[in-house]
């Protein structure tokens, strides 16, 4: 056997080798290796091992592999720096990894924005001289304080698609800006269980953290609005029903207290005509007693005026006597 066909055979190996790997996994990734530094990339494969295998082969052996696993569809994303990600897990979730061990860099002359790069405004360690000259042609506006340039307001310096030139590289290297991450770029996943390729796979662990937050406020919201029981909502509604007793509670005892005075009102009055009545009843009395005790006096006072003409006429008699007489 020659050198030719033991190459021959080598390569026959790695690409059953590797298309087997696929066939027993559950999600392969074609991922961007291109500007990552062997030292990151030997530590990145290192980190996620538990996770998922890196494979690294020309290109020839690798579109032989996918076609000996009988996947379809990835040959436009396979390139020369290009590395096979095969993994158990769900597309997503190992996105979501690898996301997460990516490092930021400072950006190179000649590379084109991922997305918009903006210098914030506030103090720096530059010093004046030629560096205003250099952040005025980015448009920024400057002032010196205390010594040092400090920016005067924030300011889109690269828009996305935008190639990055010196001047710009150089003053973000200044104002310690790393525009870029270098890690295992994904260009494009595929389920090797339901043959499905995803090509949209760029993962923003704190934007979607935060989208859930929000999500997850409206929804308890619209739970405690429609009154939905449970567990996240139970405390709501409990807390609202004992505000509530309490409301009804405090309200009954107004009520009480209202029909409380209206009967002391009430009683009062009867008391009140009560005491009119004994009032009467005495004032009755006290009259009653007068005209018993003035009729006596009339009938004495009578008997007093009768004795009284009695007596008048008996001396009238008594000088009319002599008269007769004579």
């Amino acid at each position: 056997m020659n050198a030719s066909t033991g190459s021959i055979g080598l390569k026959e190996k790695d690409v059953n080798n590797l298309a087997e790997s696929i066939k027993k996994s559950k999600t392969l990734m074609v991922a961007s290796i291109k500007g990552l530094p062997s030292k990151q990339f030997q530590n990145i494969k290192k980190s996620i091992r538990e996770y998922a295998e890196v494979k690294v082969a020309k290109k020839n052996i690798m579109m032989r592999a996918l076609k000996a696993a009988d996947v379809s569809g990835l040959d436009e994303y396979v390139g020369a720096d290009c590395a096979f990600v095969i993994s158990d897990l769900d597309a997503y979730e190992l996105a979501g990894i690898l996301a997460k061990k990516k490092t930021p860099v400072f950006a190179k002359a000649g590379q084109v924005a991922e997305d918009d790069i903006e210098v914030k405004d506030g103090p720096t360690d530059m010093v004046p001289g030629p560096a205003i000259s250099e952040l005025g042609a980015l448009g920024l506006q400057v002032a010196v304080e205390d010594g040092k340039i400090a920016i005067k307001a924030p300011k889109v310096v690269i828009t996305k698609g935008q190639t990055i030139n010196e001047n710009a590289a150089s003053i973000f290297q200044k104002l310690n800006i790393m525009p870029f991450s270098v890690g295992l770029n994904i260009n494009v996943a595929y389920d090797v269980v339901s043959k499905k390729i995803f090509t949209e796979l760029k993962i923003d662990p704190e934007g979607y953290t935060e989208d859930l937050k929000q999500a997850a406020g409206k929804a308890l919201g619209f739970a405690q609005k429609i009154v939905y029981i449970c567990k996240e909502t139970i405390g709501y509604f409990l807390a609202k029903g004992n505000a509530h007793g309490n409301a009804l509670a405090k309200f009954d005892v107004e009520e009480k207290k209202d029909e409380f005075k209206d009967e002391n009102t009430e009683s009062d009055k009867d008391d009140k005509s009560g005491e009119d009545k004994v009032e009467e009843k005495v004032e009755d009395v006290k009259e009653n007693k007068m005209e018993s005790e003035e009729a006596p006096a009339e009938e004495e006072k009578k008997e007093e005026e009768k004795s009284e003409e009695a007596v008048e006429e008996k001396d009238d008699a008594q000088l009319n006597k002599p008269e007769e007489s004579a």
